[in-house]
């Protein structure tokens, strides 16, 4: 089964359209479950989300945080809650296009490692040319420090297994090195070229301002992380039975 897992904060004008394309792109394809996990929104989107998936036949799981705790934990308590083996991220506001995800999932066969992540890429953004040019800057600089090997970490849709996920370090904002964090496990990345949309309704929660400054911190902090890893490379094991 596949866990379509959607971080989710203020988004009941959007979840409903969002998770009728998710249903159109996979009824055919894989059994799956979306879950949206409700990160102290002031809207209904806990709600929307159940009676959409109610309409459509679809199997849906919604969760709710008492109070707004950030997208990293949002997703880290959709992934803990998955009942899939493989695990779908993709934002809330509709600008991640779920079209993409049956290509992405085409991937999986072809990946040679237990540990992946298909980390999908915006190719033809459709944001305002400034806000390009900063993600262009921030991806050069992290790809230059961590080595990633992926052009668009700010990307919400991704693929890889539930059990990767759950081998990785949670902290505050980690959703946007997931890549990098798989990589340090010894992980395969593939990337994925897919469709960026306008947002359906709604603002942002971000700014360049709050990006800047913890992504410093960020990438600083898995930096360490990766000089601090050490992968064993076990040549023999052998085990013996007791009588």
């Amino acid at each position: 089964m596949i866990s379509v897992v959607i971080p989710a904060k203020d988004e009941q004008a959007n979840i409903g359209p969002l998770v009728e394309e998710i249903h159109r792109a996979l009824k055919d394809k894989t059994p799956f479950e979306v879950i949206v996990v409700d990160d102290g929104s002031n809207d209904d989107t806990f709600g929307e989300l159940l009676r959409t998936g109610e309409r459509l036949g679809c199997s849906t799981k919604a969760i709710r945080h008492e109070k707004s705790t950030g997208q990293s934990t949002a997703l880290h308590t959709g992934v803990q809650n998955a009942s899939g083996d493989i695990i779908v991220t993709l934002d809330a506001d509709g600008q991640n296009d779920p079209a993409d995800i049956p290509a992405m999932l085409d991937l999986i066969p072809t990946m040679t490692h237990s540990d992946f992540c298909i980390a999908g890429y915006r190719k033809n953004r459709k944001d305002t040319s400034w806000k390009r040019f900063q993600s262009r800057v921030a991806n050069k600089i992290r790809d230059a420090l961590l080595g990633d090997g992926v052009p668009d970490t700010g990307c919400g849709l991704k693929v890889f297994p539930k059990a990767s996920f759950l081998k990785l370090p949670y902290f505050d904002h980690m959703h946007r090195y997931i890549p990098a964090l798989i990589r340090r496990h010894g992980g395969e990345i593939k990337v994925s070229v897919v469709n960026h949309r306008d947002r359906m309704e709604g603002e942002s929660k971000y700014t360049a301002w709050n990006r800047v400054w913890v992504g410093i911190v960020d990438i600083m902090g898995v930096m360490w992380l990766n000089r601090r890893t050490r992968l064993p490379n076990v040549v023999k094991t052998e085990t013996t039975r007791a009588e």
